[in-house]
């Protein structure tokens, strides 16, 4: 696999781009990966979204290894992209319109897996293109208005025009977290893990990129990534980790601090 030309300049312009069964050679094992990280005490009932953060990191730390993830890091942020985490999800219900980030200098990706087949009725991921582009009044309005799309424009969040990325497992859905997306209608079960890729900070930006990792927190992290994807790493997937793991240091005191006035770690 190589990216086209065509298929950066799609992902530079609209903000996503979808690869059909693209891994559809590795479905099987996928599957079932996926189910045995979820722990036997973690049981999905449906009633809300259900997380594990970090997620290949634990059994599919060699999907960074993969051809496939190099060529679309190396592709759309550089030869010596940051591997910045990954979360598996059992989702529930509607996820209202939002950006991952907003990052107006460092590219920020998410790689997503799909492992129920969903479309626009069945809480498939849903994109406003081009709504990446933090440096135009079309970013900004959205910003403003999406969350209150029925006070501004008389429609709920599932009008809002967008395009729905249908999928069927073995499909990878590649897109930049300044995106505005969401998903409606779907059941309290959809399956989906994401991995998350950016551009190497720049020397002079490393404070930003520290202040960035500190959100993770929020899972309770000692660390940027698990033990297994440290310790098992050939030369190749280290390229990809070496930046987080020099500046990460400061997570394991924000996690304990957190631990003490919240219940549970985040679920998103």
């Amino acid at each position: 696999m190589k990216l086209t030309a065509e298929q950066k300049d799609f992902f530079t312009t609209f903000g996503f781009i979808k690869f059909p069964q693209l891994f559809a050679d590795r479905l099987e094992w996928i599957i079932h990966e996926f189910t045995h990280t979820f722990p036997n005490t973690n049981v999905h009932d449906g009633s809300k979204r259900t997380c594990v953060v970090p997620f290949i990191d634990q059994r599919m730390s060699t999907l960074l290894d993969d051809p496939r993830i190099e060529e679309i890091g190396s592709a759309l942020l550089g030869k010596n992209f940051n591997y910045m985490g990954s979360d598996g999800n059992y989702y529930t219900g509607d996820t209202r319109w939002h950006r991952d980030g907003n990052h107006p200098k460092y590219k920020h990706l998410k790689i997503a897996f799909y492992l129920d087949k969903i479309d626009g009725n069945f809480g498939a991921l849903r994109v406003i293109p081009g709504s990446h582009r933090l440096d135009d009044q079309f970013g900004k309005d959205l910003g403003q208005k999406t969350s209150k799309s029925d006070e501004f424009w008389g429609i709920d969040g599932s009008n809002v025009p967008a395009v729905a990325l249908d999928v069927i497992p073995g499909d990878a859905l590649v897109f930049d977290h300044n995106i505005f997306h969401s998903s409606w209608k779907g059941n309290t079960s959809r399956r989906m893990f994401t991995i998350n890729l950016c551009e190497r900070y720049e020397d002079q930006d490393i404070q930003k990129l520290r202040d960035y990792l500190s959100g993770a927190s929020r899972f309770w992290l000692d660390r940027s990534f698990g033990e297994t994807m440290m310790n098992t790493a050939p030369h190749g997937r280290m390229i990809h980790l070496e930046q987080v793991m020099a500046n990460d240091g400061h997570l394991a005191a924000l996690s304990a601090e957190r631990r003490k006035t919240e219940s549970e770690p985040a679920r998103g």
